[in-house]
């Protein structure tokens, strides 16, 4: 990769926007940044855009376009800023835009990440909801304009790069059996509550069940961990990104966090990659694809690590995983309806208007009763399909208040 890169940063201000800049800035020469957006931190924006002098900074509203012009201006900045949803399409799709980095946590990134998978960009996909929402719609906008598609969840990267090149690059034009490959093994770490003793998981606060035990993440991914809801929405994503069925996807706890995944090949061979845990890999793996740049990641010591452990999930502790499994094999709209439901339950969590164990059966009481109802033959139907169940879940909420 010679010539220098240009990049959006959809969602330049959570974990994955701040280590994707932290990997940019070490190579100055390399990759030139275009647009920084963001939702809620305007300092910590306006300090971003300070530093990397991107040509437009975007933010949802025009109230807080008004704050970060004012900050702009007494940094002596000359950043452009913008709002809407409109104006995040526009950065991810300008032509002078080369790559995207997908890092808009929830639906709010969904429209921007398939817009700039039908301009033929380079995605750099951290944004789960995309797949998970509308899995075909995205895969079917990636093969149709030849966008290249680089996942940056440490799992799907780890898988990525020990797949078959052939496969890894163009998934769809053939299956995982035809590139010599039996399942793919997902590793999980199994959250802060892998050994709790289960009966004790309905007295689980908010603040114990954001303590990821190996990563530094947002609250709401950090509850997706703890219940394993994450990583069943990582099957999901496997499914479409390398167009693999539910029986070709094996979800393995891994404590250590120190395998981010495996490939099981036809001949028995196991092929897997190891690194420190640390976001900035899979991020360097996908700026530079398909050559390496130093990421700041330690190196792994082995002999630290000293000992590697593997378990299968317990789906009494993580009902969450069982009823991602259940929603890919149902197909249709209950992936949006599953995360959907996910999102409200974890939110009323966290405001602690919900019990720990209560998030699993909102999420399954709402995917009993929206999936008849929905469609998922466009957008704007998986669109109301989130709206539904969101709608659905609130109502059962209030019911049990």
């Amino acid at each position: 990769m010679s010539a220098i890169q240009t990049l959006t940063v959809l969602g330049s201000t959570g974990s994955i926007g701040v280590s994707t800049l932290d990997v940019v800035a070490r190579h100055a020469g390399q990759f030139r940044v275009y647009a920084l957006t963001g939702a809620t931190q305007l300092d910590k924006l306006a300090e971003q855009c300070r530093q990397h002098t991107p040509r437009y900074a975007v933010v949802l509203d025009e109230q807080s376009a008004e704050t970060l012009r004012g900050l702009l201006r007494a940094a002596g900045s000359e950043t452009e800023v913008l709002c809407g949803e409109a104006a995040l399409e526009q950065v991810a799709i300008a032509p002078e835009v080369t790559m995207v980095m997908a890092a808009i946590v929830g639906a709010a990134g969904m429209r921007p990440t398939l817009a700039a998978a039908r301009a033929a960009k380079r995605v750099l996909l951290a944004n789960k909801e995309t797949l998970v929402l509308a899995g075909k719609l995205f895969m079917d906008a990636v093969n149709a304009s030849g966008a290249e598609l680089l996942p940056i969840d440490s799992e799907h990267n780890a898988i990525f790069q020990v797949l078959p090149r052939a496969h890894r690059e163009h998934p769809y034009r053939g299956t995982l059996a035809q590139a010599g490959v039996k399942r793919i093994l997902l590793t999980a770490s199994g959250g802060p509550f892998r050994t709790r003793p289960v009966e004790t998981l309905s007295s689980v606060t908010p603040e114990e069940a954001v303590k990821h035990p190996n990563w530094s993440m947002g609250r709401k991914i950090s509850v997706d961990s703890a219940t394993m809801m994450n990583k069943g929405l990582e099957v999901i994503e496997a499914h479409w990104l390398f167009n693999a069925g539910p029986d070709e996807i094996t979800v393995v706890v891994h404590p250590q966090s120190i395998i981010h995944s495996m490939v099981e090949y036809a001949d028995g061979s196991v092929l897997a990659q190891l690194g420190t845990p640390d976001m900035r890999t899979p991020i360097a793996y996908g700026l530079s694809y398909p050559q390496r740049v130093e990421s700041g990641v330690k190196s792994l010591d082995l002999f630290s690590v000293g000992r590697l452990d593997f378990e299968a999930p317990d789906l009494v502790r993580t009902p969450c995983l069982r009823l991602a499994f259940e929603a890919l094999r149902a197909g249709g709209a209950a992936t949006a309806v599953l995360n959907a439901a996910n999102e409200v339950a974890v939110a009323a969590f966290l405001d602690r208007q919900l019990g720990y164990t209560q998030i699993p059966v909102l999420i399954e009481e709402v995917l009993a009763t929206c999936v008849g109802d929905c469609k998922a033959d466009s957008l704007d139907a998986l669109q109301q399909a989130d709206g539904l169940a969101r709608v659905t879940a609130q109502r059962w909420l209030e019911a049990q208040s």
